[in-house]
């Protein structure tokens, strides 16, 4: 029969080692696989086709990916505008 003490232990044995493994990540820059080249420049781009992208400009959001938000939030709430498309369901 195994003891409650036994099973903490085990279970901050096993937390311990999940935070090492975790902590385990890469810090070096992107780059490459050994053998692998980054791919060919996107058509109509500056330099013409043999103008790769580096790894930092293909990580880079394009506008569309991550828009600016446009509209202010609202700070109290407020009575809704009549929808006109709100209608009941039939």
């Amino acid at each position: 029969m195994h003891s409650p003490f036994g099973q903490a232990v085990r279970h901050a044995a096993l937390a311990v080692l999940g935070v090492c493994l975790a902590a385990c990540g890469a810090r070096a820059p992107l780059e490459p696989a050994a053998g692998a080249a980054l791919p060919a420049a996107p058509y109509g781009t500056e330099g013409g086709p043999d103008a790769r992208p580096t790894a930092e400009q293909l990580l880079e959001l394009d506008a569309l990916a991550a828009p600016e938000r446009s509209v202010e939030l609202r700070r109290r709430s407020e009575e809704r505008e009549d929808d006109p498309f709100d209608l009941p369901p039939e």
